[in-house]
């Protein structure tokens, strides 16, 4: 039997003893795992179903403020039950294989929404001045609903105090045992490799001690010993040490010259980098410069049409006064009120267009300039402010509705940027002969988008209806829409949607084409992305991903 033969035998004989040990070890482990997460899991629910019911409290202290007051407005509808809802959840999914604590949660989320129902009612009889209805709710005595979802809640703190007990026991139990399993797995160990060492240390300690050495002076790349004697696993091992140093020798020649190579490129990205660098920085300064000295021109125009005006409404009366022959007068007449009043009006239209470029253009530069400031956005309030910001521009006949709007991570006065464009270019492009509908909402969590972004085509994304969204993606990121039954854009336009001064309904709506251009280089900003999904004549859908979460900094310096 050939050493290397004898080596395995001797190394398999106390190998299959430790391996036996360590496998009493990872069960243990496994055991103690599993209760501490069960214990953790125990905790988290008792913390979440004490904070329970603080919602409904303060909205029935509320309810009775407002009765008391008669004002409805004490009555908050939205925000207690986004939070309540929101805990709610939260326990119901953390007790989903609980069934006996799954069907109180139920109970009491049923109890709380007819307690909202009620309060709903409240506030509606109070609005009406209908108070009286409600004159026995203003005692100091909790709602009824309210008494329902303590009382279950108490149980379900009972369960689950009973079950943190249980699991902590376990958890004790299991530790001591993980404990002594290590206790064993560590001695045996010992134990076992130490016979080892001793019967492989009489017959090939020196010449393992000589290949040891061979080993670690390859480590250190210093030049090995000389060769080991023999035909045996030790000697074959020694020779291929040697081979490897000699391999690893030619190795440092090469990679010496491939660092020399690898320091000349990086000389030379780092040149194209300040390039790109001193173009883009030229590039933003032109656009700057250009857009300033244009308006002193501007004004100079607007002002030089108002003195023309005035001189010509100067000569039209003394063209009057001076009793010219009618004729004339007419002729003089024509040319006043017709080419010359048109002529100015021409170029009051024009000096007005060229100033809204210039601020298009300054908005744009300005878009890829600003430091953001990142923090949680609640999407909801901002729609909300941005439709307050837009109530002169809704047509009467159109409608507007709001979803459920999740918050998003990014900066508040840019999100707010993109959401004003695609509301206003949906109100803009709306159809004047049926009534004008947009609605704004987010795709759930268990829904897939009309159109999901595909192949990059220009600034156009392509559908794809074949996938869904990935569980991670779906969990980093926040996706709402924006849709309208208006006018809709032919495919043809779509490859230039998203591009500056690209106005696909020049003749039919107002703007700069700049809106869309700016809400996409914001979302690209952010990390996320935007992209549509339209049929001409029916109206579109404009999606906007953004993250949920706080991105890495390579997102936050791009």
């Amino acid at each position: 039997m050939k050493l290397f033969a004898k080596g395995l035998l001797l190394i398999a004989i106390p190998s299959v003893v430790e391996l036996a040990l360590l496998g009493v070890v990872f069960h243990t482990q496994g055991n103690a795992a599993l209760a501490a997460k069960r214990a953790e899991n125990t905790q988290q629910i008792l913390w979440q179903a004490n904070s329970l019911a603080d919602p409904l409290l303060r909205e029935a202290a509320r309810v009775r403020t407002g009765i008391v007051l008669e004002d409805p407005s004490f009555i908050d509808r939205h925000a207690v039950w986004t939070e309540f809802s929101d805990r709610i959840t939260l326990l119901a999914r953390m007790v989903a294989d609980n069934p006996l604590q799954r069907g109180r949660v139920a109970r009491m989320r049923e109890a709380a929404y007819a307690w909202r129902k009620e309060a709903g009612e409240i506030a509606d009889a109070l609005r009406m001045g209908h108070s009286e209805r409600f004159a026995r709710l203003a005692g100091n005595g909790l709602p009824p609903q309210i008494e329902t979802v303590r009382e279950v809640l108490g149980d379900f703190i009972v369960e689950e105090t009973r079950l943190d007990e249980v699991r902590t026991g376990m958890l004790r139990e299991t530790r001591a045992r993980q404990q002594d399993a290590l206790i064993l797995a560590v001695v045996g160990s010992m134990l076992i490799w130490a016979f080892t060492a001793a019967a492989f240390a009489r017959n090939v300690g020196a010449r393992l001690a000589a290949l040891g050495a061979n080993a670690e002076r390859l480590g250190e790349g210093a030049p090995l010993l000389p060769a080991l004697s023999g035909n045996d696993e030790i000697a074959a091992l020694d020779a291929v040490l040697h081979q490897t140093s000699a391999r690893l020798r030619v190795a440092e020649r090469e990679q010496a010259a491939l660092k020399a190579q690898l320091q000349a490129r990086a000389a030379e990205l780092a040149s194209a980098n300040e390039h790109l660098r001193q173009e883009s920085q030229d590039n933003e300064m032109f656009i700057y410069s250009v857009s300033h000295d244009l308006r002193s021109p501007l004004v100079n125009l607007q002002g030089f049409s108002k003195e023309l005006q005035v001189s010509c409404d100067d000569l039209r009366a003394q063209i009057n006064a001076a009793g010219l022959p009618e004729q004339e007068r007419r002729a003089m007449a024509e040319v006043l009120d017709g080419d010359v009043d048109e002529s100015l009006q021409f170029l009051r239209q024009a000096v007005t267009r060229a100033a809204a470029i210039i601020d298009a253009l300054l908005r744009i530069s300005r878009a890829g300039r600003l430091e953001y400031r990142w923090q949680r956005v609640d999407i909801a309030r901002l729609v909300e402010r941005v439709l307050g910001g837009l109530a002169g521009k809704i047509p009467q006949a159109a409608r507007i509705d709001v979803g459920e709007l999740s918050p998003a991570w990014g900066d508040p006065a840019a999100l707010e940027e993109i959401f004003a464009n695609l509301i206003e270019n949906a109100l803009r492009h709306l159809d004047s002969a049926r009534p004008g509908r947009v609605e704004i909402g987010e795709v759930g969590p268990d829904a897939e988008p009309v159109t999901e972004p595909g192949r990059e085509s220009g600034a156009y994304v392509e559908k794809d209806r074949g996938r869904k969204i990935d569980e991670a993606t779906r969990a980093r990121t926040r996706t709402y829409y924006v849709r309208d039954n208006g006018v809709g854009i032919a495919q043809a336009y779509l490859p230039k949607l998203f591009r500056a001064f690209q106005r696909l309904h020049g003749g039919v709506s107002s703007g700069q084409g700049t809106g869309l251009a700016l809400a996409k280089r914001i979302a690209e900003r952010h990390g996320g992305r935007i992209w549509v999904d339209t049929t001409e004549g029916a109206g579109s859908t404009f999606f906007v991903s953004l993250p949920a979460q706080p991105l890495g900094t390579a997102w936050r310096s791009a």
